[in-house]
């Protein structure tokens, strides 16, 4: 406990907090993953699931049941759990769990600009997007004709507004990721103040046409809202206090160590610069400050890893790799992530019990979805491969 939580928490949590523990109960345990891993086709899998809460979902579903499906309706049933806390909850709490989905907002956002610069029709793309991520105006996007009404619409109608403004906001960093050229500068709000430079930003976006974007600066414009969206939801949950603050914080920081790892490795070997690196680290985090001064100047793999062989908690993650390798890199941060987030269900009274359920829920579907991968083109050799294990 960090404070009197316990006083006052369950008049208008405590319902809530008991039914997404009841959720987390229905979570697949081992047992399930190595039954699931000996099965020999999607209908088997199927078969399996039904004795699970995934059951309800897949019991209509007609034979050869495909991947995709599969996947599919184990989201809707995320999403379903998703809606019912969301309809329950009340402030701070709803907040909360809005803040939750802004992540998959930025990922739609991202695919259908990258699907809209590579001219796919944007019907199938919003089909792509994560039901969790979608927002009112969505639908929208599909009568927008080129990338200018495509960024005005979503300016102007998602929850995501504040964060294009943050990235203005970045002195001119902004220039550097969109390549446009403003006559009279930028102009906006202080440094880490929402809203600010909205005006100016709508004005370079008006002016912004297919050759001010290509797949780097798309992924660029991803890691600077995500950057802006994990401060944000940071320092919400540090207004909240008590053992939210404390537990979130702690989930929340390794979520952006996490990304500032990747994004150094993936931008090794490209026309990134140092500076640009570090423009696009979170300003928090067990990493921040000294940890990024190091990964700015890694130029390999192996630079990383001496790097971070200086914090423990990293330690033993690259310890599971050798040297000059990082295919592996994802699913031990995975595992990390999912100790960290079982061990926020050890705690009563605070909200990183609902993130820490959608995050779990979430690995579960990416573990189902390469399972059913791997017996759909007849790789079982490599079934756990990906899979990493909640209980």
């Amino acid at each position: 406990m960090y404070g009197f939580e316990a006083l006052t928490f369950n008049i208008h949590g405590g319902f809530l907090e008991a039914i997404v523990r009841g959720y987390r109960s229905g979570l697949l345990t081992a047992a399930d993953y190595n039954n699931l891993c000996q099965c020999e086709t999607l209908d088997d899998i199927k078969m399996h699931l039904s004795a699970t809460d995934y059951g309800p979902y897949l019991q209509n579903e007609p034979s050869p049941l495909h991947t995709t499906t599969l996947v599919e309706k184990c989201t809707l049933k995320l999403v379903d759990e998703y809606k019912h806390m969301l309809a329950q909850a009340t402030e701070p709490l709803s907040t909360f769990l809005e803040y939750i989905t802004y992540g998959h907002m930025i990922d739609n956002v991202v695919l259908i600009v990258t699907g809209t610069l590579h001219e796919r029709d944007v019907q199938e793309l919003l089909e792509k997007c994560h039901p969790l991520g979608m927002f009112d105006s969505i639908a929208t996007l599909a009568v927008a004709q080129n990338m200018r009404d495509l960024y005005r619409l979503v300016l102007v109608d998602t929850p995501l507004a504040p964060y294009f403004s943050e990235c203005i906001t970045s002195e001119v960093q902004i220039m550097k990721i969109f390549d446009l050229h403003l006559g009279g500068g930028v102009k906006g709000g202080r440094d880490g103040e929402f809203g600010g430079g909205g005006s100016c930003w709508f004005l370079s976006v008006v002016a912004m046409t297919h050759e001010d974007l290509d797949d780097m600066n798309i992924e660029i414009m991803r890691n600077t809202l995500y950057k802006a969206y994990l401060e944000d939801f940071h320092r919400f949950c540090q207004k909240l206090g008590g053992a939210t603050a404390a537990i979130m914080s702690e989930l929340l920081s390794f979520e952006a160590d996490r990304r500032a790892v990747n994004i150094t490795i993936n931008s090794i070997g490209t026309e990134l610069t140092r500076e640009d690196r570090k423009k696009l680290y979170s300003n928090f985090g067990l990493l921040y400050p000294y940890g990024h001064e190091e990964l700015a100047i890694c130029e390999d793999i192996d630079q990383v890893r001496s790097g971070m062989e200086k914090y423990p908690p990293y330690q033993a993650i690259f310890s599971k790799m050798s040297f000059g390798e990082s295919q592996m890199l994802d699913k031990a941060f995975y595992e990390e992530e999912v100790k960290r987030l079982c061990l926020s269900f050890e705690q009563q009274f605070h909200y990183a019990v609902f993130f820490a359920y959608m995050r779990l829920r979430e690995q579960e579907i990416r573990n189902l979805m390469w399972i059913s991968e791997c017996v759909a083109q007849n790789q079982k050799s490599r079934v756990h491969d990906s899979v990493v294990f909640i209980f």
